[in-house]
């Protein structure tokens, strides 16, 4: 019996020493699971900034520890995230107007066409008319009157495209050439002007260059022509001597070699004048803008064998704010001369057709015969350009229509004649905005 319970005793005791680590074990696996304390905050030495806080660099923390990178973020998701594909996309956000300024903000932009047109005014003895205001005129635009958004006097630089006409007779040629020297003192600084000649066909001397450039000088010189003999029909039964019954016997000495014909049959002459102020017209397009673009022709008029139409021509005038001046020479253009010349007739040349576009483009023409009244045009024309008057008004009508809108302006004096275009076709480049405030 004795024996018994000291073998159960020693049987405890054995057990118990085999079963101890493991509880020891688990004592340790509990421990292990506890988190650490936190680490203690340092009080940040400088000045704190109210609404701020303290920072990561200010506590003293430096690095992040594993379980600080493991834990789940508690910040909400940005707001650039993209949306669902079941949601609409509302765009950025609507301007918010500053305090005091709500009704200031709320204003409408629209595009409109601005139109600005130049006039010159003259009494009844040609004489130019200053000192008019804004109440003295009045615009208008297919017949209805518009409000005038601006109004000045000041002059504007010049872009000026010179057509010389190399077609003419001799004598007038001559004319020209001995005035072109006094063709570079009607031009300021600040124009500029490039030079285009023409007798078969149109062709450039120069682009652009200063208006008192030495550049300008050579090419006026270089621009000097000879001109042509004047054609004219010659024959008749008296112009050979070896005509029998009206018929050349000997081709040799017939008007045409090899033709028994005896009447010489002069070529038509060829001036190419609507290709000439086209193509000056597409060179003033590359004037920038606040600057009065200007065709200017030295020449007789004459028109024949061009490929552009005149009417065409006076579209893409009209269309690109290009006006013609013009100097005309020659005997029959004189007033009370030659009116039989100035006479159009069908499938024949135009002996006069400057001021057909000096019209419709608001243009002049000054018609000279002797070498000083043609060097006197030169500035006449230029003072005649730069004291113009301009108005610019919004117009109403749509700018992308492409229609012809007729203008008008008038001044309330008695007694005087308004030169203007007669009318224009919008672009878009015409277009600006206009900022309209809410009521």
């Amino acid at each position: 019996m004795k024996h018994s319970v000291l073998a159960g005793a020693l049987a405890c005791m054995m057990l118990g020493q085999q079963q101890a680590p493991q509880g020891v074990a688990q004592q340790d696996v509990a421990q292990q699971a506890i988190p650490d304390a936190p680490k203690p905050q340092s009080v940040p030495l400088g000045p704190v900034t109210p609404g701020i806080g303290t920072t990561p660099s200010s506590t003293g923390a430096t690095s992040t520890t594993p379980q600080d990178q493991d834990a789940p973020g508690t910040s909400l998701p940005s707001s650039s995230a993209k949306p669902a594909a079941h949601e609409d996309d509302d765009g950025p956000p609507p301007e918010l107007p500053a305090a005091g300024e709500g009704t200031k903000a709320f204003t409408l932009a629209v595009q409109v066409n601005f139109v600005q047109v130049p006039f010159t005014v003259k009494d009844k003895k040609g004489q130019l008319v200053p000192g008019l205001t804004w109440r003295d005129v009045r615009i208008y635009e297919n017949g209805l009157r518009q409000r005038m958004q601006l109004f000045t006097v000041d002059p504007f630089p010049l872009s000026v495209a010179l057509v010389i006409d190399q077609s003419m007779t001799f004598d007038e040629m001559t004319k020209v050439n001995n005035a072109l020297d006094a063709l570079q003192g009607a031009f300021a600084a600040y124009d500029e002007v490039a030079v285009f000649t023409y007798n078969n066909g149109p062709q450039q001397q120069t682009d652009f260059t200063g208006g008192q450039s030495a550049r300008l000088n050579a090419v006026l010189d270089r621009s000097k022509a000879v001109g042509r003999e004047p054609l004219m029909p010659l024959g008749g039964p008296l112009s050979q001597t070896t005509n029998i019954n009206n018929q050349n016997f000997d081709p040799n000495t017939a008007p045409v070699r090899n033709h028994q014909g005896i009447e010489l049959n002069a070529p038509r002459e060829v001036h190419t004048l609507n290709d000439a102020i086209l193509a000056a017209a597409q060179a003033t397009t590359k004037a920038g803008p606040g600057r009065r673009r200007i065709v200017y022709v030295i020449g007789d008029g004459k028109e024949y064998g061009s490929t552009a139409k005149s009417k065409d021509v006076i579209r893409y005038l009209q269309t690109n704010k290009v006006a013609v001046y013009g100097t005309l020479i020659g005997d029959f253009k004189i007033p009370g001369t030659g009116f039989i010349d100035r006479i159009h007739l069908p499938f024949q040349m135009r002996d006069d057709i400057l001021p057909l576009y000096a019209g419709a483009t608001g243009g002049q023409i000054d018609a000279e015969y002797r070498t000083p009244g043609i060097a006197r045009s030169f500035q006449k024309i230029a003072e005649e350009v730069r004291t113009q008057y301009t108005v610019g008004y919004y117009s109403h009508e749509p700018f992308v229509d492409g229609k012809y809108r007729k203008l008008e302006v008038k001044v309330l004096r008695p007694n005087l004649t308004v030169i203007a275009k007669e009318g224009y076709y919008p672009t878009a480049g015409d277009q600006r905005p206009r900022v309209i405030q809410a009521q």
